[in-house]
């Protein structure tokens, strides 16, 4: 576990790897409080779009996952939520929308 991101990142990322291409959803997870981990980022929104352009990593997203870094995949991603420190550590929201 040497990687960078946080719970928040990783949740997105994995829900990233099950959107089959085209499918009309977007996930959601970031912390209140504008940070996720030791990182810049409250977490990080996902959709079948985002994660169509994985395939340009240096690695797969599987790797990116095992080694908890979902930070740099998710850079490299244009993906993640940056809010700058919000001062109100309520929780941590976690979001699907569904739609056509």
């Amino acid at each position: 576990e040497t990687g960078r991101g946080g719970r928040n990142q990783q949740l997105a990322l994995y829900a990233g790897t099950l959107l089959r291409p085209g499918e009309p959803v977007v996930v959601l997870s970031a912390g209140t409080d504008g940070t996720d981990g030791p990182t810049d980022a409250a977490g990080a929104v996902v959709d079948a779009d985002i994660m169509a352009r994985a395939g340009v990593l240096e690695r797969p997203v599987e790797a990116y996952l095992a080694d908890n870094d979902a930070y740099p995949c998710l850079q490299a991603l244009d993906a993640l939520i940056r809010t700058g420190p919000t001062f109100t550590n309520v929780m941590d929201v976690m979001l699907a929308v569904i739609g056509r």
